[in-house]
């Protein structure tokens, strides 16, 4: 389907450029000034898949040729092209097809370019180098060799011998660049690589350094207690000219802050720059022709830095293409600002690390490149051995509406070195989600996965779980927002929420189902809050310490396990239901503060309603317990220890149980402290209602304001 809309697109463009047919019937090698389609026998060219010398030489002539001529777009016919194997070890510009400025390569249904077998560790097939701008790069197949590539040999003695270098297409520090409906496959690297071109200008040292600073007139002045550069570090160089920018970095021995001076030919100040810092993109101003340097440092004794040019590439687009069973990754984004990926299928990702469908690394902490901006759009991502989608380092992304399948893989990280990221109505289809900090989760979904989400400044949105398991590992107190959540478990799996670390807010969460691992896990972390939290059919389990607000809680219809406080800390329920057919709400530590307040609390079952087995305080007031289908008489409704541990030494330590209204079927016994245990104290129990339910009190209990009334 997609290699037919490549037909018709390229006969619509012909139409549009006002290509025509020669009188043989043939195409006419130039059909119009802006368009030429190749006439592979002028350049020496094969097309039957061998010369790869002569047909890669020939590619570069014709493209050259080209672009001399005016031409803005180059259309390769059918055929299999073969382009050469370079010379191990070192750059290889003739074994490659070398990409020319303002052109649109096209290929024609059936153009095939093919990389020779070699054994070298890093190649390129096609190469969009700096300078290169306005590219398009439309249809065509691109076969790398790596059924076929020799993986024993390394380039040089210092090489890794991993044979990750071997790239279908290159872009190094192109602007406005398209690749669209291609298909790239076997390369022993990556399919696309979109990086930057670098160029170190200068490195300083302890002796280009003397003590003082350089005063308001631009003038050096003395300060002992900074160094500055001796002399002007001139801006000379010929890249300058092209790109005005430039940065410092690998700072050994100096501060990441300093104060910059600009100065034009004749040495006069033309402007400066206070609290630069290292790696920051600095613009040269009109007319500077060098700079002085000045550091808080009260001596030059090993210091060290580096001045650097870097350019990533700018404004480059990947779509409608099929990138699949490459060794390394689909795409690399290594020093790139503003780039779209969009409407991709990408797959088969595997051999040797990182193994991705989409890497976004400029090695940026290494001295590398910064990527910015960068939107990953509605692809197909599956069998990529371990990620679909990395965010590793640079800031702001957008990642939207793409269907992440590689099963037991992640289907996106965003790690640590990377700020900024939307992911955005994405579908993790058995693959996981692993975030660090400052990312925005609005409205995906998964199944059968789990997550990793440390914070801070992570908020997770109308995102909805099946049989999946959602971590949340707040490095910081409320460094993660969750709200408007949905989790679905149908006992298949290890499903379930689990709170980590520190505490969280949770708002407008629906958790629905029998989860294995019970209601939800819980570490240390104390005080979280809980707004509208509604958890339906559940198995029982424990909860975590907190605040719950308007929550809800309904065991499952044939649950035999209870909802339970397991833990110490402080637990506050106000406005909330609990509704089981077994103990609604068990609290079995003797840390817990437990405060139930304006609940409602609903037995569906012949069972216990309210079990405080221990606790360091307990307060249940303006409560409404309802126990309409009781059996046996002998049961506490709500109750403090029981017959079994009367001799015991009470670990009740506070009771306060007022204003409630108890309802029962039965005339059991609606509140029951009589078996609390040696020693225990007195409890507060004033202001009950009990409709045929009796109290079942201790001596020394406080008790005032009771009602028992038949119903």
């Amino acid at each position: 389907m997609r290699r037919m809309v490549g037909r018709l697109l390229l006969a619509a463009m012909l139409v549009l450029t006002g290509a025509v047919a020669a009188a043989d019937g043939e195409m006419s090698a130039r059909t119009e000034p802006s368009v030429y389609r190749l006439v592979p026998g002028d350049f020496g060219i094969y097309t039957d898949g061998t010369h790869p010398a002569e047909t890669t030489k020939g590619f570069n002539d014709a493209l050259r040729w080209a672009h001399d001529q005016g031409y803005t777009t180059f259309i390769v016919p059918p055929g299999t092209y073969m382009i050469k194997k370079g010379v191990k070890g070192q750059p290889s510009p003739d074994a490659r097809i070398n990409m020319v400025p303002d052109m649109k390569l096209v290929f024609e249904e059936g153009a095939v370019v093919m990389k020779e077998p070699n054994d070298a560790e890093r190649y390129e097939l096609l190469y969009i180098g700096y300078g290169a701008d306005n590219v398009t790069i439309r249809g065509g197949v691109f076969v790398g060799d790596r059924d076929q590539h020799d993986y024993s040999r390394k380039d040089s003695p210092y090489s890794s011998g991993t044979h990750e270098g071997g790239i279908g297409i290159l872009a190094v520090g192109a602007k406005n660049l398209t690749i669209e409906g291609i298909e790239a496959y076997g390369f022993t690297g990556d399919a696309i690589a979109i990086g930057g071109r670098g160029q170190l200008i200068r490195d300083l040292y302890a002796n280009h350094f003397v003590s003082g600073t350089i005063g308001p007139d631009g003038k050096p002045a003395a300060d002992p207690n900074r160094i500055r550069t001796n002399q002007p570090v001139s801006l000379n160089h010929e890249l300058f000219g092209k790109e005005p920018y430039f940065e410092l970095s690998n700072n050994i021995n100096l501060p990441a802050e300093f104060d910059l001076y600009f100065y034009n030919a004749a040495g006069d100040l033309v402007g400066s720059k206070k609290e630069a810092r290292v790696r920051q993109r600095i613009r040269i101003p009109d007319g500077a022709t060098s700079i002085h340097l000045a550091f808080e440092r009260s001596t030059n004794t090993g210091s060290y830095i580096e001045i650097w040019w870097r350019e990533p590439s700018r404004n480059v687009i990947i779509r409608n293409s099929e990138l699949y069973d490459n060794r390394r990754q689909g795409i690399t984004i290594g020093g790139a600002d503003n780039v779209l990926i969009e409407n991709n299928v990408i797959h088969g990702m595997r051999g040797t690390a990182p193994q991705s469908g989409i890497d976004v690394e400029g090695g940026y902490g290494q001295n590398g490149f910064l990527n910015t901006n960068i939107q990953i759009k509605n692809n197909e991502f599956f069998d990529n051995a371990s990620y679909d989608v990395i965010l590793y380092d640079g800031n702001n992304a957008v990642v939207e509406g793409n269907h992440l399948a590689s099963r037991g893989a992640i289907g996106l990280a965003v790690s640590p070195p990377f700020t900024g990221a939307l992911v955005k109505n994405n579908h993790f289809d058995g693959a996981r989600l692993l975030v660090y900090h400052d990312v925005a989760i609005v409205g995906n979904k998964m199944n059968d996965s789990y997550t990793f989400i440390e914070g801070p400044n992570v908020t997770v949105d109308g995102m909805k779980f099946t049989d999946a398991t959602f971590n949340v590992n707040s490095s910081r107190p409320f460094g993660v927002e969750v709200r408007n959540i949905t989790m679905t478990h149908n006992k298949r799996a290890d499903s379930g929420f689990g709170i980590w670390v520190s505490p969280i807010r949770v708002t407008n969460m629906t958790i629905i189902g029998e989860s294995r691992l019970g209601v939800i896990k819980t570490g240390n972390a104390t005080g979280n809050v809980f707004t509208n939290l509604r958890v339906i059919g559940h198995s029982g389990g424990g909860l975590p310490r907190g605040t719950y607000n308007g929550c809800y809680f309904e065991g499952a219809p044939d649950n035999k396990r209870e909802l339970s406080i397991n833990s110490g800390g402080e637990y506050v329920f106000e406005n909330c239901t609990f509704k089981a057919p077994i103990v609604p709400l068990g609290i079995y530590h003797a840390d817990a503060d437990v405060t139930i307040r304006n609940s409602t609390i609903e037995l569906t079952g012949d069972s216990h309603g309210v079990n405080v087995g221990a606790a360091k305080s307990f307060v249940f007031e303006e409560n409404t317990v309802k126990a309409n289908h009781m059996k046996r008489a002998d049961l506490e409704i709500v109750k403090i220890n029981d017959y079994w541990q009367r001799n015991n030494p009470a670990d009740v330590l506070k009771a306060v149980i007022q204003k409630n209204v108890i309802e029962s079927n039965i005339a059991a016994r609606g509140i029951s402290t009589m078996y609390a245990g040696v020693g225990a104290p007195p409890y507060i129990v004033k202001d009950n209602t009990l409709y045929n339910a009796k109290l079942f009190l201790k001596d020394n209990d406080v008790q005032s304001g009771n009602k028992e009334l038949t119903k």
